[in-house]
């Protein structure tokens, strides 16, 4: 776990993933594109043919070629873009960063040559990309720090600021283009290639050079075809030459055995690697995509299968593979190689030992599996074959699964204490602004957590707890309702968090109408709990309590069970001052009416509070924590509750006096004339379910 903490946090392990992860919408079009040209069904294939003159099947194809096809350019752009990101240099332009990225990643992948197509960009070339992406970024950063170091300009510092940012950008980005040009003649004339990426081609293909077509072959082709996708090279594109020379035509050789009347003998072909190995793609992911929806705890990474689950029917599982990601992740390293290689010595037992018949029958790449293994083999037992091996596959990427939910839960949680931490701190300040609109970390956290905090709103996971309020004499005299959301890592949410989020995010109203609804269906139990005679409370802010919305929420369910002599309370919260209008007034005389009392929370001193008292908005007041918790060390705490308590004695007003926890607390509130008292000298809050 350690070792695969320090290669996570990895500079350039980070900027790969989330490089790719910004690259999953082209990813998405591109999946669904190429499902849509090559559905593998002849009625299908024939109809997209002759509507309105082949109309379909181009626009299919020019949705692949622009996404699909140029995909290690988007990779390129995103992973340098990712990189200069995490470095957060404020001097170096990124800009041409980026620029340097993608014009070395030309040269590199010979799209100078007469004969560029989809070969150079596409994802055949996704590792050049990313070694250009992460490498010249580098070269580009270390070239623009010691050029600005030494504070060469071009041209004179008359032009103006912007021009002049632009001109830093020139030497970095000529010195990274004719370094990577001069490397890539450099390769040309020695290796006698087209490019750097044919010299990436032309070795794996002499690693196959040695000994006939076999197991070890098959097992090796396997293997490197892995390894290579685990480092984001396309493994069966980067092989393409290993897969025509050796095993494309062990179909053509079984082929022509039953046409001279003989038994067919070539276990490996390329259907063979398709059907019973590469089953959904590398790594077989069709395994990996069953065990994450039968065993993954992880909202987002179900999510992500779930949508990932129609291509890789197809073996389209670039989404899966770039989007989990897979690539670059110590933690699915042993699956992703191992699996394919028991799936591949499984079949291959199976065929050669006679348990399945050989395969005979071309079947396109894009079958589905069990429908795959039927046409291969002409028999139930390829389709039977399939299945065994989803089975193995799927147990073995289990154990994994669960291990990257733990590794996924950490790190959620390291996140999470931190932001928990920075918001407690800085509660006041950010009182003002939205968490959402935070950049870096904490910003991106809180939209995650704002998002979730909505999902638990909408799915019902809302609850209350109820602490109880208590007089002098040890009686209770009411209960306030109090929101909790318990995440399903991170355990019950700071509750002004929450609030914060909710605001922040537009649906906190959508909160606040679910709590009402809980509190009067609590109620039987609440009286049974607490005593017969107890007053309700819950919470409204400001700005929702003086809505429509709201108002006709309670005349909804005032007609159906009455509010008055039912003893209920909205607590005013401050999350924003309320307006002293015609509106605010007509608002809270509709509310007492119904028989509702009104409190102000967290009351103080302050000029708005006082502003409150002018027209006898309210009916109680509940005194401010931190006016309680100074009581025993500041004398100015006791003068300014003794002035409420005597302006409430005076104005008629009930005073309750909030996070109340010691005897001494309660004695002195005693003194001074406060005989309510909510907090933990009594009891915290309690679930009543």
């Amino acid at each position: 776990m350690s070792i695969i903490r320090r290669i996570e946090g990895a500079t350039s392990i980070r900027a790969v993933r989330s490089g790719l992860v910004n690259i999953i919408p082209i990813l998405i079009v591109g999946a669904f594109s190429l499902i849509l040209e090559t559905f593998p069904v002849e009625a299908y294939q024939h109809a997209i043919e002759v509507f309105a003159g082949g109309f379909l099947k181009t626009l299919f194809h020019i949705a692949y070629t622009a996404t699909f096809g140029v995909l290690s350019l988007y990779a390129t752009y995103s992973i340098s873009r990712s990189y200069m990101r995490i470095k957060a240099d404020p001097d170096a332009i990124s800009g041409g960063a980026v620029l340097a990225s993608m014009a070395s990643f030309f040269i590199l992948a010979g799209v100078y040559l007469d004969n560029f197509g989809t070969d150079n960009v596409g994802p055949k070339s996704m590792f050049l990309a990313i070694c250009t992406g992460l490498g010249i970024s580098a070269l580009y950063l270390r070239l623009f720090r010691v050029f600005n170091r030494r504070k060469r300009t071009l041209f004179s510092t008359g032009a103006n600021r912007e021009f002049n940012r632009m001109l830093s950008m020139v030497f970095p980005v000529a010195v990274s283009i004719v370094a990577v040009t001069l490397l890539n003649l450099a390769v040309m004339r020695i290796f006698d290639v087209d490019s750097f990426r044919m010299l990436l081609q032309n070795l794996f293909n002499e690693l196959f050079s040695f000994g006939g077509v076999g197991y070890f072959k098959g097992f090796f082709f396997v293997l490197l075809s892995s390894v290579l996708w685990m480092f984001g090279i396309h493994g069966s594109d980067t092989l393409e030459g290993v897969m025509q020379k050796y095993f494309v035509p062990g179909l053509a050789a079984n082929q022509a055995a039953i046409a001279a009347g003989n038994a067919p003998t070539s276990v490996l072909t390329k259907e063979f690697f398709d059907c019973f190995v590469l089953m959904g793609g590398c790594g077989s992911a069709i395994c990996l995509l069953i065990a994450i929806l039968l065993f993954s705890r992880n909202r987002a990474r179900r999510g992500l299968a779930v949508t990932a689950a129609f291509p890789m029917i197809f073996n389209i599982n670039e989404l899966m593979v770039f989007g989990l990601p897979v690539i670059f992740n110590p933690v699915m390293l042993v699956p992703f190689l191992t699996v394919p290689l028991v799936c591949y010595s499984v079949a291959y037992l199976a065929i050669s030992t006679g348990m399945v018949p050989m395969i005979t029958s071309n079947v396109e790449w894009t079958t589905p599996i069990i429908l795959g293994g039927l046409r291969a083999t002409g028999s139930a037992a390829g389709a039977i074959l399939q299945v065994v091996n989803v089975v193995i596959g799927v147990a073995i990427y289990m154990p994994f699964i669960r291990l990257l939910d733990k590794r996924t839960d950490e790190e959620i949680k390291r996140n999470y204490d931190s932001f928990v931490e920075f918001y407690k701190k800085n509660e006041a300040a950010l009182a003002s602004s939205k968490l959402t609109d935070l950049v870096g970390v904490n910003g991106e956290f809180a939209k995650g957590l704002a998002a979730e905090v909505l999902y638990g709103v909408e799915h019902d996971q809302i609850t209350l707890a109820y602490q109880p309020q208590y007089g002098y004499d040890g009686r209770c005299v009411g209960v306030e309702a109090l929101l909790r959301w318990k995440h399903p890592v991170h355990g019950v949410i700071y509750p002004p968090l929450v609030i914060k989020l909710a605001e922040d995010g537009g649906f906190l109203a959508q909160i606040e109408e679910n709590i009402v609804k809980k509190v009067v269906a609590d109620r039987p139990k609440i009286l049974e709990k607490f005593g017969g005679d107890v007053k309700i409370s819950f919470n409204v802010t400001g700005t929702t309590v003086v809505t429509e919305r709201f108002l006709q929420l309670l005349d909804s369910i005032d007609s159906k069970q009455p509010f008055r002599k039912k003893n209920f309370c909205v607590e005013v919260t401050e999350q924003a001052t309320l307006a002293f209008d015609d509106r605010t007034h007509a608002a809270f005389d509709r509310i007492r009416e119904m028989g509702i009392d009104l409190a102000i929370d967290d009351f103080s001193m302050g000029q708005t509070s006082l502003e409150y008292l002018k027209d006898s908005l309210f009916d109680v007041i509940k005194i401010d924590g931190s006016l309680v918790k100074g009581l025993t060390t500041h004398a100015n705490c006791r003068e300014i509750i003794s002035s409420i308590v005597r302006l409430s004695s005076t104005l008629n007003l009930t005073v309750i006096a909030e996070c109340v926890e010691t005897e001494e607390e309660r004695d002195i509130l005693h003194e001074i004339g406060c005989d309510n008292y909510q907090g933990y000298l009594y009891s915290p809050a309690v679930y009543l379910y």
